[in-house]
């Protein structure tokens, strides 16, 4: 039994969508099952609610061999570590109790360097594997950079304006990488039950761009002038809180970016292993053009 968390999520789906035809038998965890296709709810079984409540986690994981595991992200949240550490407590207990074998969850980049301990996100998302680990279940954590899919929460202004904007400087290349390819990676390792241990995966795209780079792929895939312009951390951080989030969350997302933006994302090295293969020009052609577009 595979259990999946957020199955209507970027990644969710997407690992949810891959391990429908593996023959597994597959349990999900829904806050709204309704979000579920008919013909998904026919082929998986449901467990509803959250997934940071004791009594759905030990319902979904009675019996699991493998987990999914992605904390959805809480823009509401008074404090990042709760929106990650004390999220993920209930599960690390029913992990415990109820014998799970092995889990994947999604994490991010930094172990080992000077900024992991105040990198916002990050930071939250380390010490979530800290905790996971602690169970003593064999455990990959998933160690990502920032998406691509990210841009797609500016589809609007590169539609209108041809721009794009973030906090981190025009010349800074940094490895990149598809959820389509995250959740490949998650997927395969659900499936497979000869591994044991603890380890971290880094998935890392097939090259370093920077946001000038993007922009010029951009302007060449959709055939319109595409140019990023760089704000400001306080801008950025405003642009949150106008949106309604915590000075928490907004505070979290500033530290991390800073974090990025002096080479976080860069301290892990390159590898056949690591390089995975949607490049960012194929994710603009097959994902960025038709958002554009609709």
């Amino acid at each position: 039994m595979i259990v999946i968390t957020t199955p209507t999520g970027t990644i969710g789906h997407q690992v949810l969508e891959t391990l429908l035809d593996s023959g597994e038998p597959i349990r999900v965890i829904a806050r709204d099952p309704s979000r579920l296709s008919s013909h998904t709810r026919e082929r998986v079984e449901v467990v509803q609610g959250p997934h940071g409540d004791i009594d759905v986690v030990n319902q979904a994981f009675d019996g699991a061999d493998a987990v999914f595991w992605l904390v959805p992200p809480d823009s509401h949240a008074e404090s990042i570590e709760t929106a990650y550490v004390d999220f993920s407590r209930p599960a690390c207990d029913a992990i415990k109790s109820q014998g799970v074998k092995r889990v994947v969850a999604v994490s991010a980049l930094g172990r080992g360097t000077a900024m992991a301990g105040k990198a916002g996100h990050v930071s939250a998302s380390l010490a979530m594997d800290d905790l996971i680990a602690s169970t003593g279940v064999s455990y990959r954590a998933l160690t990502m950079p920032s998406f691509m899919d990210n841009i797609l929460r500016q589809v609007e202004p590169i539609r209108n304006q041809g721009m794009f904007f973030g906090p981190i400087s025009v010349d800074r290349k940094l490895p990149t990488c598809a959820t389509r390819d995250i959740a490949a990676v998650a997927s395969k390792l659900l499936l497979d039950s000869s591994w044991s241990g603890q380890d971290s995966v880094p998935i890392l795209g097939p090259e370093d761009l920077s946001f000038n780079d993007m922009a010029q792929i951009m302007s060449q895939v959709l055939e319109k002038p595409v140019r990023f312009e760089q704000i400001s951390f306080e801008a950025f951080k405003a642009g949150f809180i106008e949106r309604g989030a915590s000075k928490a969350f907004a505070q979290a997302m500033v530290d991390m970016m800073v974090a990025k933006n002096e080479g976080l994302d860069n301290a892990e090295p390159r590898t056949p292993e690591s390089t995975t293969p949607t490049s960012f020009r194929q994710w603009c052609e097959e994902v960025l053009k038709p958002a554009v577009a609709s």
